[in-house]
């Protein structure tokens, strides 16, 4: 990921610092990550260890001997992991360039080479994760008597004790997390308080599936009707004598399928719905917008327009013009005030002034106001008042659109609620706006025409020293692909990460629970019970077990599915039906490929333990 980053074949193209910022995001992520993972797998391997270390210590072996013995498989595993993986790393690198470069539409670019700087940093990370695993291990043996050591891979086994403060803790955080993702209104506001609410989920579930599990269990316990027969006797004994161990790894389960689950679902709705909010964003395929408008800087853009377009011989069609004055503003009391300083940004609505001569040419109408009048339209729900007053103005609202007029720039109305109204004089509104005029035409041509025209139309304004910008779709297009699709490219890069690990998971509590079963049904068949019975109770436990994360994972996908859509917005996705498509495809496939793993990893828990 690192190498992809800060490959020199990124260059030269549209949004290809946006693209880069967001692999380095990555990489960090996957640091990270590793990190976790790598101190989970390390501290199941050590606790499947714990006997056979404390066996050496009872022969006669001293620490230091062991913890010698251990430094040098640190050394071996650490060595054979790192020459495997980085010769891996650099033949997949490759590999994973040309499939972002055929994701973002660049050209490809021929030769093979090794990013040092990549391959030294990825040796210090992982290096560093090693040693530290090593260190964690070795102050478990010294703090450990060898009776202890002998009996670590049994230790977990006591019943575990109803945790009533974290179980109310966890419910807590859960509501907490799920009301602010269904409450929450604007995109903004869901950008600020999305982390909080991540958090908090996480902390729910945590809460929950260590203590809450436990809680649950002891009252199915005390349910003498249901608790006292043979199936529910077995599974939910059994189940509490190993929760506590269990919870963290299933609650670690949830957490990552979640993650997945998000990454691929939001990044491939936004790589799919590109196209529509492009033609959002860019009405027409060129697109110029003048700052600190006046009648005298109008006339300049519109002179070097027609100049540079009768020179270069261009034939433009689908003209629109116009001049809006933004305002950002805050509702109190129904009235709309200028921002200030310390203004709540997540509270913030605009309002879009546009004179009602260009509404005419627009709608090709003939319509007239009074100064004290306007023409409204706007998505906000509730809003339905036959006045508005804009800093202590008060104008009375003489028509309401039920569409927006074609051809104006509406990319922020789902971003932030967004008041567009028609005056005769739009200085007359509002203490601060930000005054724009704005151009937008097609021309008959191919994509390299509209380039070269907006090209050129950037070169004209800036030497007649004209504060205007020239976008078109097409470039725009560059750089909205930079962005949207290292963000595909990422969620499908962490999103196989995630399910990789989740895999692993799955397959250490396979493991471990084989061992730590297999002694708990021998003695259960000793004391009478066949084998049919200790077959439906395992298999009862262990779809019990492993596929309540997923259910609750489907759960939290749901109660986000709100805060996700708001989120998405500000990024230009406003087609929920796209995403809720993409979501319900990827749960399917991920819930395909959840239970796959979990029959394949079964298969070596059912052979321990029979």
């Amino acid at each position: 990921m690192h190498a992809i980053s800060i490959n020199k074949g990124l260059n030269g193209t549209g949004g290809v610092q946006s693209l880069k910022t967001i692999l380095s995001l990555g990489t960090i992520v996957i640091g990270i990550f590793s990190a976790i993972f790598l101190f989970y797998t390390n501290s199941f391997l050590i606790k499947r260890r714990k006997k056979e270390i404390g066996l050496y210590n009872v022969l006669g072996l001293e620490k230091k001997h062991i913890a010698k013995i251990l430094f040098y498989e640190c050394i071996f595993t650490s060595a054979i992991s790192l020459i495997i993986g980085l010769i891996g790393g650099i033949i997949l690198n490759k590999l994973m360039f040309l499939l972002l470069i055929k994701m973002l539409n660049f050209k490809v670019h021929f030769g093979f080479s090794i990013s040092m700087p990549s391959v030294i940093k990825t040796l210090i990370v992982f290096i560093s994760i090693f040693f530290l695993n090593l260190l964690s291990n070795l102050f478990q043996i010294k703090i450990l008597k060898p009776i202890e050591l002998l009996k670590g891979s049994e230790q977990g086994e006591k019943e575990p004790k109803t945790k009533w403060i974290m179980t109310i803790i966890g419910v807590t955080a859960l509501c907490t997390g799920y009301g602010i993702a269904l409450n929450v209104k604007s995109p903004i506001s869901a950008l600020f308080l999305f982390f909080g609410a991540v958090i908090l989920v996480m902390i729910g579930t945590y809460a929950i599936f260590t203590a809450g599990s436990i809680a649950v269990l002891k009252f199915l316990r005390k349910q003498k009707n249901f608790y006292y027969k043979t199936g529910n006797f077995i599974s939910v004994s059994g189940m509490m004598y190993r929760m506590k161990q269990n919870a963290v790894g299933l609650a670690n389960i949830c957490i990552l399928s979640t993650a997945v689950l998000v990454m691929l679902s939001t990044t491939i709705s936004l790589y799919a719905g590109m196209d529509d909010f492009l033609k959002i964003r860019y009405p027409r395929d060129i697109v110029i917008t003048a700052r600190e408008t006046n009648e005298n800087q109008i006339q300049k853009v519109n002179e070097t327009l027609d100049s540079e377009l009768k020179n270069s011989k261009i034939d433009i069609k689908d003209k629109i013009y116009y001049v809006d004055n933004s305002l950002e503003v805050i509702e109190k009391s129904g009235k709309f005030l200028s921002v200030s300083e310390n203004t709540d940004k997540s509270k913030i609505s605009a309002i879009e002034v546009i004179p009602v001569s260009d509404y005419n040419r627009l709608q090709e109408k003939n319509v007239s106001l009074h100064d004290d009048e306007v023409i409204l339209f706007s998505k906000v729900k509730g809003y339905n008042d036959n006045t508005i007053n804009i800093d202590g103005k008060t104008f009375k609202v003489k028509q309401r659109l039920d569409k927006p007029v074609e051809g104006l720039d509406n990319s922020m109305m789902d971003v932030v609620d967004t008041y567009i109204i028609f005056v005769n004089n739009v200085d007359a509104v509002g203490k601060k706006g930000f005054k724009e005029y704005t151009i937008g035409f097609n021309i008959s041509g191919t994509n390299k025409d509209i380039i070269s025209t907006s090209d050129k139309l950037n070169k004209k304004f800036a030497q007649n020293k004209i504060k205007a910008s020239v976008e078109s779709a097409v470039s725009g297009k560059e750089g909205f692909l930079s962005v949207y699709g290292g963000l595909f490219f990422l969620g499908i890069f962490l999103g196989t990460l995630f399910l990789m690990a989740t895999v692993l998971i799955i397959y250490y509590k396979q493991i471990s629970e084989g061992y730590e079963d297999k002694e708990r049904f021998e003695i259960m068949q000793k004391v009478g019970m066949d084998k049919n019975e200790i077959r439906k109770t395992i298999r009862s436990q262990v779809l019990m077990v492993f596929f309540l994360p997923l259910v609750f994972t489907i759960i939290h996908i749901a109660f986000a599915f709100p805060m996700i859509t708001k989120m998405l917005a500000l990024l230009g996705l406003k087609n929920v039906n796209l995403f809720i498509l993409s979501t319900a495809i990827t749960i399917i496939v991920f819930a395909a490929i959840y239970t796959l793993v979990f029959s394949l990893t079964a298969r070596a828990y059912y052979k321990i333990v029979e």
